[in-house]
């Protein structure tokens, strides 16, 4: 009887973006996440924009949109990703929706 413990594999959030990735096609996954930093702070993160959209022109829209800080870095697994400051999941998500990026199916919104 075999009596391994379930619960102590290890989670990685990003398992399902390269998973997207390796499948390939035109709807990519968009991935919306949240990061904790110190205290009640927060960060979210936009990864899977395609690379024909410039991504300091949206960020430049979002921060005057939501109100809040924002950039792109470069990742070195995941190419640019967009931070925003605070926890601006839905708003992002209608943000990208309404402008036209992608559409509702393309987003996955990850975080607690």
């Amino acid at each position: 009887m075999s009596t391994g413990i379930q619960n102590l594999n290890t989670f990685d959030p990003f398992t399902d973006a390269i998973r997207a990735d390796e499948q390939g096609g035109q709807d990519k996954l968009i991935h919306i996440r949240i990061q904790q930093r110190n205290g009640r702070k927060t960060l979210t993160t936009v990864q899977g924009i395609s690379n024909d959209y410039d991504k300091k022109k949206i960020v430049k829209a979002c921060k005057k949109e939501f109100a809040c800080s924002g950039t792109v870095v470069e990742h070195p697994e995941y190419g640019e990703v967009i931070q925003m400051q605070g926890d601006q999941r839905n708003n992002i998500c209608q943000f990208l929706t309404k402008v036209g990026i992608a559409k509702g199916e393309q987003l996955k919104v990850h975080g607690f």
